[in-house]
């Protein structure tokens, strides 16, 4: 079996198992931010940021929900950083940002977090500074979801059947479910340029 192959079968494999309750839980969440003028912010660290700034572009043109991802302003986050450390660059930003109970936070990661091992802790700082304010959380994450997952209102969990491949598999799920999400009829309210095209 050629390495195409097997990766091919194991993305089959991660599909088959994706959980289409928690995205239609998201899309009702998502839906319901937009209706009280909320916003959603997507964090993400390494390719997740990556996925969280392709995500705000989606969401505020597709869904028309407004989004931000702190990860694009790359003078504040290393601002942040340089002063105050990597632990609390994303609940500073979002405290700057005046994060409210009608917000949403999306992360996107390969473990969720992991605060007693010190694992992508930005996010479970982040995390924890939305319960305070009452934000709602939703996440697609791989593993076992990490602090993410215990915490958040609405998670998928990227079920990959090799371990090897956990974070290209969690990675590239995470653009098939927030791609789902924009174009979900809850939540789709422009059409996009290549399904215009006659």
């Amino acid at each position: 079996m050629s390495y195409s192959h097997a990766y091919i079968e194991e993305a089959i494999a991660v599909l088959h198992d994706l959980d289409e309750n928690g995205i239609e839980r998201m899309a009702e969440l998502l839906e319901e931010t937009r209706a009280h003028d909320g916003r959603v912010f997507f964090l993400g660290v390494g390719g997740g940021a990556g996925n969280a700034s392709h995500a705000v572009c989606d969401f505020r043109k597709i869904a028309d929900i407004e989004a931000y991802a702190p990860s694009d302003n790359t003078s504040e986050l290393t601002a942040r950083v340089n002063d105050d450390g990597w632990d609390s660059v994303y609940v500073n930003w979002l405290h700057g940002s005046r994060l409210r109970a009608v917000d949403l936070i999306f992360v996107f990661s390969v473990g969720g977090g992991d605060a007693e091992r010190n694992i992508s802790a930005n996010l479970v700082r982040a995390l924890q500074y939305a319960k305070q304010v009452g934000a709602k959380i939703c996440g697609v994450v791989g593993r076992d979801g990490g602090y993410t997952a215990k915490v958040a209102d609405a998670c998928v969990i990227v079920k990959v059947p090799n371990p090897a491949r956990v974070t290209p598999l969690t990675e590239s799920f995470q653009a098939l479910v927030w791609h789902l999400l924009v174009c979900h009829p809850r939540l789709k309210a422009s059409e996009m340029k290549w399904e215009s095209v006659k």
